[in-house]
């Protein structure tokens, strides 16, 4: 059973939480702290269950970014960020550390668990380390053959370094979500993050050249300015 953590100070939100995602056949965990929650996503890396985490930004031990900071070096879960200010600036620095969506207080429940489910919905059928990373992906005018690490557009063989095939693979296998420079490269680098962002733009620029039937004008790798990339969601 997928479970969901929530890391928020307020009691009487998290039990209404609780309730409305133990509804859905998922299964909540509730921490009261910043580093009690960072406890708990630890604890729970292992099982693989874990499929998402609620994250409040105000709390009194330590604020939610510096959570999502901490959890953004080790795991990838997707992060639904909660906040009672609906400053833009909140929001951008959010996603720039790595969170997936943001939902401002107060909001409804419906709001809430439709987010809930389409971010793990999202997770669970897009993530790298499922059996979908073994398979070949066709898209609109592509073809990705992750056993064979062949990749063609328009019928015609594309040769990519080793580098940039995995850029490709990790990206378009997580079609329509946004990735931060430094979450492209741990996640496809393997490494801590110790890379200038200019190399990764570089990477990018090569591969856009390679894939994009027009470079300057991609269809498939997409910037989001301010934060960092997502593969195109309707290729």
């Amino acid at each position: 059973m997928n479970s969901v953590l929530i890391i928020d100070d307020d009691k009487e939100l998290c039990t209404l939480m609780k309730k409305c995602v133990d509804k859905e056949n998922l299964s909540a965990i509730i921490a009261h702290g910043g580093m009690e929650g960072i406890r708990l996503v630890d604890e729970n890396k292992s099982s693989g269950s874990l499929s998402l985490i609620i994250l409040d930004v105000m709390m009194p031990d330590i604020n939610g970014f510096q959570v999502l900071k901490i959890i953004r070096k080790t795991s990838n879960i997707p992060v639904l960020m909660l906040t009672a200010k609906s400053d833009e600036d909140d929001k951008v620095s959010g996603l720039r550390l790595g969170a997936d969506d943001y939902l401002t207080k107060p909001f409804s429940i419906n709001e809430l668990m439709a987010r809930v489910n389409s971010l793990i919905r999202r997770y669970t059928t897009l993530n790298p380390t499922t059996e979908m990373d073994t398979e070949c992906m066709v898209l609109k005018g592509m073809v990705i053959d992750k056993a064979n690490r062949i990749v063609s557009v328009n019928d015609i063989p594309v040769e990519l370094t080793s580098k940039e095939f995995d850029l490709l693979s990790f990206l378009s296998s997580n079609k329509g979500r946004v990735f931060t420079k430094k979450q492209i490269y741990t996640q496809v680098w393997k490494e801590e993050y110790s890379f200038d962002d200019s190399n990764i733009m570089s990477f990018i620029s090569k591969l856009r050249k390679k894939i994009e039937p027009d470079p300057d004008r991609p269809f498939y790798i997409l910037t989001v300015r301010g934060v960092g990339y997502r593969f195109n969601k309707e290729a």
